[in-house]
């Protein structure tokens, strides 16, 4: 079998549509200027556009145009919201394809380094195991909130970003990076199921979670094994963990501001092995990029184009008709 893969050699069946990677990598890339956003998103628009068609996506485009993906990243899910029912759906398709992806994450880990200590196979063995439970997990939870596997595009960009031929990079980002976002995004799954009486959300996530920790616990541990007596080795590893980290933001919609989409699970995190200087390096990184308001008025520019472009196209249908 293969070693060190590429994210487009991943197998999936017929029900998943890949989706292009470039637009989440390079969102967390951009200045703090709304020009800059509505100028590289208008540049995916088709590209977009033709991903999610035939999709549970599609009405979301059709409404917003390609900034939907900026409000549903941008803004905390709400059970008030209008969109709260696809907007869950999309946050727990999403969860399931990455849970997918950090099971493969782990299987690679194990695969790609042979001359690795048993005891890191062992953990990562452990892990795949965890792992692949978490995929039934979800794909059980997706279908409680009444979507399908494959309603939505995967992009593999949480493998792509979390994937290196060297091991500590590697658990650098898929046990730190990876598993510290699923941290953030779990913690934020329970509180909704709180908000919403759903006990069935919040008691599965909650034990997803735990298991989270465990693998967060893993990277930070063996971090620090594969780097010992190698201070430039670790270097590199802490850095490949915070551009991996910065990529996971989403542009500062995973941040420790209040208002945020996918707020920080600081004690979460500081069990599972974050010291307070890193988790303070994650909330810095979290503000750098685009703030939120440069996000959302990105897309409030954007949605008016798309609308508008939308009715000139339907009144110059209506006048090729009437001929």
């Amino acid at each position: 079998m293969k070693r060190f893969i590429e994210p487009n050699e991943l197998a999936r069946d017929s029900r998943f549509i890949r989706q292009d990677n470039n637009q989440a990598t390079t969102l967390a890339l951009l200045p703090d200027d709304v020009d800059k956003v509505v100028e590289m998103l208008e540049a995916f628009g088709p590209t977009i556009e033709q991903q999610v068609k035939g999709t549970a996506a599609e009405p979301l485009f059709d409404a917003y145009g390609p900034a939907f993906g900026l409000i549903t990243l941008n803004q905390p899910l709400r059970p008030d919201d209008d969109a709260a029912d696809t907007r869950l759906k999309l946050r727990m398709h999403g969860i399931f394809v990455g849970e997918i992806q950090a099971l493969e994450g782990a299987g690679r880990s194990l695969w790609d380094f042979p001359d690795a200590p048993w005891e890191f196979k062992m953990n990562m063995a452990r892990q795949c195991w965890d792992e692949a439970r978490h995929v039934q997990t979800y794909e059980k939870l997706l279908e409680h909130v009444g979507g399908t596997v494959g309603m939505f595009p995967e992009s593999t960009f949480l493998f792509d970003c979390a994937c290196s031929d060297d091991p500590a990079m590697r658990v650098a980002g898929v046990n730190r990076s990876l598993e510290g976002l699923a941290c953030d995004v779990f913690r934020d799954m329970i509180k909704w199921g709180e908000k919403t009486g759903d006990e069935v959300m919040r008691q599965a996530v909650d034990y997803v979670l735990a298991d989270e920790l465990t693998h967060v616990r893993f990277g930070s541990d063996w971090v620090k094994e594969f780097t010992k007596d190698d201070p430039e080795r670790y270097k590199k590893a802490q850095e490949f963990r915070r551009q991996t980290d910065k990529q996971f933001s989403f542009g500062g919609a995973r941040s420790a501001r209040e208002d945020a989409a996918i707020p920080i699970a600081w004690e979460d995190r500081k069990d599972a092995g974050f010291t307070e200087e890193e988790l303070q390096d994650l909330s810095d990184l979290g503000s750098e990029g685009p703030s939120r308001e440069t996000m959302m008025e990105a897309a409030r520019i954007m949605v008016e184009r798309h609308r508008e472009r939308r009715a000139k196209a339907a009144k110059e249908a209506a006048a090729g008709a009437g001929k």
